[in-house]
């Protein structure tokens, strides 16, 4: 009986209803909007900058990532890579030795960082800059003299592939060593202060200049399947291991400054989806408060021929719960179209986007997706939702203690 009276107490404003159903299906189109293109972003650059260096989650000498120094060094890193590798949801685990240098040519000298790199242990998955040669090849060996450079530090330094390069560290003692290497490729990643920096050597060839071990490293870069699990991941690794002297720290703490720019945008997002929320709130408070003033005469024949309070709230509320169930579905009948062509083409915003723009050193995709994970999903139509029920209580309330007596005077 309720349910027959809710629609068709509902069906009587149809103008009115379909307002509001509008109002929650856009509260759900926008929050889904904010959400997706959160996540998308969020997740590519967390992603692009884990193929940088560091990994999702990595392995490294205690108090490296604080005073990174190539004197600080751990031993066994094969081993942590295979036992890295049996964990479930890692995808890949690189050993890697990195470290300030000074490189020079003929015509200049600058400093930057080299990354010693095992090439049989990197691919385009894993590493950005073997994605991004525009020119020669990456190292074939791991004991060479071949050396990959950014386009930028080419560019300064008058580089070609073929030719000299020198660079200039420090070893395990802190004596200055130097090694001459040549030009085996170019890489452009866009990033300019990337480009500008960073070079890729043999990492046997490193090994013998800063008189490691065979199997030393400065980290082991790990890589998973969901960024957003680097927490745990990191204590199962942690647990795994259980090693002294290293640490185990996620992409969050070696990427400290994109870290932070993502959690601020966040927090904007969520406001942004809190107000949307308001608007939600609003609207379906408005209406079925206006419903309720509406049918106070109406309220007041139903107690006295015998509905209770009680029923009369239930009624009211049911009524909130119909219109924000119509407003959800109605929202994702808007919302799917559009997260299919989101999801699959985007839209390129690279007119407005300035090339080379970067966020904590990582290059922004101009291309603007939707990505939405399963929990965002049941977040917002539950959050939704919910809010058309908290709007619906208040008049429901004011239903519930109509006075028969009063209200039957009223014309």
């Amino acid at each position: 009986m309720l349910f027959t009276m809710t629609w068709r107490n509902l069906s009587r404003r149809k103008r009115r209803t379909l307002i509001s159903a509008f109002t929650v299906a856009g509260g759900v189109f926008f929050s889904v909007a904010f959400t997706a293109t959160g996540d998308y972003a969020y997740t590519n650059m967390i992603n692009t900058s884990a193929t940088m260096g560091f990994g999702h989650v990595t392995v490294e000498p205690e108090g490296y990532n604080l005073s990174p120094t190539l004197q600080k060094r751990i031993g066994g890193a094969n081993a942590i890579r295979e036992k890295a590798l049996k964990i479930e949801g890692v995808t890949d685990a690189i050993v890697r030795i990195t470290g300030q240098a000074m490189f020079a040519s003929a015509a200049k000298s600058v400093g930057g960082v080299f990354i010693a790199v095992d090439p049989s242990q990197e691919s385009p998955e894993n590493n950005i800059y073997l994605r991004s040669m525009v020119e020669g090849s990456m190292l074939d060996k791991t004991d060479g003299r071949q050396v990959v450079v950014g386009w930028k530090m080419a560019k300064k330094m008058n580089l070609r592939v073929g030719k000299k390069l020198v660079y200039t560290t420090t070893d395990i003692n802190g004596e200055i060593v130097s090694e001459v290497g040549r030009i085996s490729g170019i890489f452009k990643t866009g990033v300019d202060a990337v480009d500008g920096s960073i070079a890729l050597i043999p990492i046997d060839k490193m090994r013998s200049i800063l008189h490691y071990g065979p199997d030393e490293a400065t980290l082991v870069s790990v890589f998973i399947d969901d960024q957003r699990f680097a927490g745990q991941m990191r204590d199962v690794i942690a647990s795994s291991l259980a090693m002294k002297g290293v640490d185990i720290l996620t992409w969050s703490q070696t990427q400290a400054d994109m870290a932070g720019i993502i959690a601020i945008d966040r927090r904007m997002n969520y406001l942004s989806q809190f107000l949307v929320g308001l608007v939600i709130a609003a609207g379906i408070l408005n209406t079925m408060f206006m419903s309720v003033l509406e049918r106070k005469r109406e309220f007041g024949i139903m107690m006295a021929v015998g509905m209770t309070p009680g029923r009369l709230f239930r009624l009211v509320l049911l009524e909130s719960f119909w219109l924000g169930l119509l407003g959800v579905i109605m929202g994702a009948l808007i919302t799917i179209p559009a997260y299919i062509y989101m999801s699959n083409i985007g839209i390129d915003l690279s007119s407005l986007v300035e090339d080379g723009a970067d966020v904590g050193g990582v290059l922004i995709d101009p291309i603007m997706k939707y990505r939405l994970y399963k929990q965002s999903v049941a977040a917002i139509l539950s959050g939704v939702f919910a809010l058309t029920i908290l709007a619906g209580l208040y008049p429901a309330f004011k239903a519930g203690r109509v006075a028969p007596v009063e209200n039957l005077k009223i014309v």
